[in-house]
Order: structure tokens, then sequence, then C-alpha cells
């Protein structure tokens, strides 16, 4: 039972202190406690504590957009502000939908997901999510047209592998199995973790990636990463995009946020 915590550390009931090796649950990035974020948060909460979102809007919303948009990667400045990373996935599986159905290619309507992939607790994320404990109460009133591609994890070839492993590429190309079996016309587009947390951190292979986005723009499919863990500097650059050097045509975020 936690009932403090300070910079690295938690303080539980009876006075130990705990290491945050998860930085909370992969959100508290700068720590606990930190003087300038607690002054922020105190801050705003005595000039505005809360705004109307429909058909309102304040000075923060605009200016925490454009800090964010200046960090992402090239391109991607445009902002669409959610409660939460399911809620962000939920909400980006709505807007490919309508995307296509505004260049009247509505019967996409089909995602592709992927085997271990973790997409929030929401009925689109876990039907496009590839975890079977998270997927088996609710197997009646997933969303339809979900099908997965494989995951990556290989112990016999990777299994000590450091970094991106040289295997595993070619695993990108059960997007074309997928397609020949729906036809593209019918998917609208293909979300995954460009590096898997909630099943075990698991690091794409080389190639593997750029291999997505190619048949992605192939087939006209859009591309979603959902970087609610890779975000803010997980990986060293500001997002997992970066990194890998692919641009996807939406990105989730949450808990860097």
């Amino acid at each position: 039972l936690f009932v403090s915590a300070k910079d690295m550390h938690y303080t539980t009931d009876d006075g130990r202190q705990v290491l945050d090796g998860t930085a909370g649950l992969w959100c508290v990035n700068a720590g606990h406690g930190r003087a300038p974020i607690v002054s922020a948060i105190c801050e705003m909460a005595q000039t505005l504590d809360y705004a109307p979102m429909f058909q309102m809007g304040h000075p923060k919303v605009f200016e925490a957009a454009s800090k964010l948009a200046a960090i992402t990667p090239e391109g991607m400045d445009k902002v669409f502000f959610t409660n939460s990373g399911s809620e962000a996935v939920d909400s980006a599986l709505k807007m490919v939908l309508t995307y296509h159905r505004a260049k009247g290619e509505g019967q996409r309507t089909k995602f592709i997901g992927r085997e271990r992939g973790y997409h929030g607790v929401g009925f689109g994320g876990i039907s496009v999510g590839g975890i079977g404990g998270n997927r088996k109460h609710f197997s009646a009133n997933l969303m339809p047209g979900v099908d997965h591609l494989p995951h990556t994890l290989s112990y016999e070839h990777a299994a000590f592998s450091r970094g991106e492993p040289e295997w595993g590429a070619h695993l990108a190309d059960n997007l074309e199995n997928l397609i020949a079996l729906h036809d593209a016309s019918t998917i609208a587009g293909v979300i995954v973790e460009p590096l898997a947390g909630s099943t075990g951190v698991l690091i794409p292979p080389k190639g593997y990636l750029k291999r997505l986005r190619e048949l992605c723009d192939k087939h006209g499919l859009l591309l979603i990463f959902d970087e609610v863990i890779t975000g803010f500097g997980r990986l060293g650059t500001p997002f997992a995009a970066q990194y890998f050097d692919v641009m996807p045509d939406l990105m989730t975020l949450a808990r860097g946020l």
C-alpha cells in the first residue's frame, strides 16, 4: 500500500522505500512530486480548473497542442486531445473510418491488429488488441472485421538479440496474406505498437516497421502507431516513429502526456 511518492521512490504504509522502476505505470516520466510540476498544477487549478470542450476552448489547450506538435515527427501537426490511451485508440479508429468514407471508400471498414498487442480497454482497443485474456470475456461483443498479424517474438531466432533483432522483418509480409484474404478494398487500417510493451518489451526486427509502412502505402491503408508507452522520450527520441524512422498516419499518445 503506497501512501506517498517523491522523485524515484514510493513510500509504503509501513515506511519502506520502493524504487519506481516502471515510472508509475509508464506515465510518471519526470518523477514524483517535482516542484515545478506541482506548482503548475496548483496554478492551473486556481486559474481555470475546467472548461467545456464542445464549442468551447481555452488558451492552455492550444499552447499544449503547439508544444506537442513541435516534438512530433515532421508533418504530424494536428492534435486531438482525449482522456486516456484507450479513448485515443478508439478515436483513432473512428478517424480512419471517417477518412475513408470522406474519400468515397466507405467500404473500407476492417482493421488489422497484431497478436500480443495491447490497445486499451475500450471495445475498439480490445478488438484490435491481441491479448487472449483481454478478449475472451467479451468475444461476442467485439468489433467485427478485425484480423491480426502474428507477433514478432521468436525464442528460436532472437532469444538473445541485443537491440533490434536481425531476424523477423519478413513477418510484416503476413499483411499481404491478410490483404489477399480480405481484399485491400475492405481494409481501413493497421494498428501496432512500434515497440510492444504490455506482453513483454518486444523490439521490432530490423526493417519490420518500414515494410509495414510500404505495404500500407501500396494498398491504401492507414498506419496507426500506438505510442502510449513508447512516447515522450522512452526510446531516447521524442517518439518511436523518430527512433525507427517510420512515419505513421496517426499516433495515439497518453501516459507521458
